[in-house]
């Protein structure tokens, strides 16, 4: 079976930071893109960041960007989500998944919540 596991959600306070993990099993770690989706009430889905496991790139949604840093450790099939000077607007849950060519996994999700 493949298993996506999000852990390190909780509360922070705004200008804090937390640090999520995904741990992956049941796949070839190393062929997938593995990254965060989160979804806050009342809007829609939004891509945070992934990594392509394959040559190590990185990619950031706009409103990320210098704030979180994505990190993979391909022994222990685990990526993490650095997230500093969180804001309210970082409130979401957060998903994990796992992508290659049209093949996509997800986790159940870790709720993030920041309060002001």
């Amino acid at each position: 079976d493949v298993r996506l596991v999000e852990s390190g959600g909780g509360l922070a306070q705004a200008g804090g930071s937390l640090t999520l993990s995904c741990v992956v099993s049941g796949i070839t770690f190393h062929d997938y893109a593995v990254g965060w989706f989160r979804q806050a009430p009342g809007k829609e889905h939004e891509g945070v960041s992934c990594i392509v496991n394959e040559d190590g790139s990185t990619h950031y949604a706009d409103s990320v960007k210098g704030r979180f840093t994505i990190s993979s450790d391909n022994a222990k099939n685990t990526v993490y989500l650095q997230m500093n000077s969180l804001t309210p607007e970082d409130t979401a849950v957060y998903y994990c998944h796992g992508i290659r060519t049209t093949t996509a996994y997800w986790g159940q999700g870790t709720q993030v919540t920041v309060s002001s």
